[in-house]
């Protein structure tokens, strides 16, 4: 289960320093936007009860998934911020490059001063702060499992409602991932604008 283990020891050489969890959604899929989330938490104002119940977002139901990121809006020991790169932008920069753009506006969009980011993953991204990149840290600190609830949860519902407006894919269940059912639902009814046609299953089809 994630803690504050990580953040503490930042803390004990920086005091003062306001760390921020940063985690992706969606780089895998074939449709959608990538999405980041990044969280500050404040330790001793954090709810015992919403810290006890964050975990990595993929070992969570959605429901279970739902009612965390709801805590964390109204809780007066977190501060949110959510970034997207658009399918056009993952397209032109690649997977990667769009993701590290999504993980800045999330930073960006917390309106708070960052000391260090908390970043899930083995490659750093660039930031305008100092960056400490955490291998599995959605299941090892609560900022970045945080982070992973937030930007799950606001991808899922962007899904959801390209659902509503592209139905046969099935994006409402699988968020865009390239199941069998959205694989055939692309050779029945073609290409939306929300695919990603510089990923190999959607450049096949296009040169088909």
């Amino acid at each position: 289960m994630p803690t504050f283990r990580l953040e503490r020891g930042i803390l004990k050489t920086q005091p003062a320093a306001i760390i921020a969890g940063i985690d992706e959604a969606g780089r895998g899929p074939w449709a959608g936007p990538v999405l980041a989330g990044a969280v500050i938490l404040a330790q001793a104002t954090l709810a015992p009860d919403l810290a006890s119940g964050l975990d990595d977002s993929k070992k969570l139901s959605p429901e279970k998934r739902e009612t965390l990121f709801l805590a964390l809006q109204s809780s007066q020991g977190a501060v949110l911020g959510v970034g997207q790169a658009s399918v056009d932008e993952i397209d032109n920069l690649n997977i990667l490059k769009a993701t590290y753009l999504a993980m800045a506006r999330a930073l960006e969009n917390l309106q708070r001063r960052v000391d260090v980011a908390l970043v899930d993953g083995n490659r750093a991204p660039p930031l305008n702060c100092p960056v400490q990149t955490v291998i599995r840290g959605d299941s090892l600190s609560l900022s970045i499992a945080a982070a992973s609830i937030v930007a799950k949860v606001t991808r899922d519902r962007i899904m959801t409602g390209l659902a509503a407006q592209h139905p046969g894919y099935g994006w409402e269940t699988n968020m865009g991932y390239g199941t069998a059912e959205h694989s055939a639902a692309l050779k029945h009814l073609g290409l939306t604008p929300h695919h990603r046609r510089s990923f190999a299953p959607i450049r096949a089809l296009l040169s088909a």
